[in-house]
C-alpha cells in the first residue's frame, strides 16, 4: 500500500471488516493509521488522532460532498465534539454527519453501506 496520503487503496467502497489497535481490514487489506472511505475509494486519513481534525483534513471529504448523503465520523476511541467552524464547513457542503466512536461508526457504515445508501466514514484510528 502507498504512503501518499491522496492515493486510494482501493477505487471502490466497500465494508469495513475489522479494526484494532491502530489499523483497519478491508478487501483483503490491512491498513495502519486514520482511514476515509468515500465514493471514489477507501485511502489513507491524515489526522493520527481527534486533535489533529482541521479544516485541511475535511478537505477530500468535501470535495465529494455532492457523490454521498451521510457521513459517519469515527472520534477514536471516545466519543468527541466537532468544532464550530468544521460543523459549518460540512454543513455549507450539503452534508449530514453523525459523529460516534470509530468502531461505532464502521460498523453504522458497513450496514447503510449494505443497504445500498449513499454514505461515506472518516474514521481516527484507535
Amino acid at each position: 500500500m502507498s504512503d501518499r496520503p491522496d492515493e486510494s487503496f482501493l477505487p471502490r467502497q466497500v465494508p469495513i471488516d475489522g479494526y484494532g489497535a491502530k489499523f483497519f481490514h478491508f478487501a483483503g487489506m490491512s491498513h495502519a493509521g486514520s482511514l476515509l472511505a468515500l465514493p471514489s475509494g477507501l485511502r489513507p486519513w491524515a489526522p493520527a488522532t481527534w486533535d489533529e481534525l482541521d479544516a485541511s483534513s475535511l478537505a477530500p471529504i468535501l470535495a465529494e460532498a455532492a457523490a454521498f448523503e451521510l457521513l459517519f465520523i469515527g472520534t477514536g476511541r471516545d466519543p468527541a465534539h466537532l468544532k464550530a467552524p468544521l460543523k459549518q464547513l460540512l454543513r455549507d457542503a450539503g452534508l449530514r454527519f453523525e459523529l460516534m466512536p470509530t468502531g461505532a461508526a464502521a460498523s453504522t457504515y458497513n450496514v447503510l453501506l449494505e443497504e445500498g445508501r449513499l454514505v461515506g466514514a472518516a474514521l481516527i484510528a484507535l
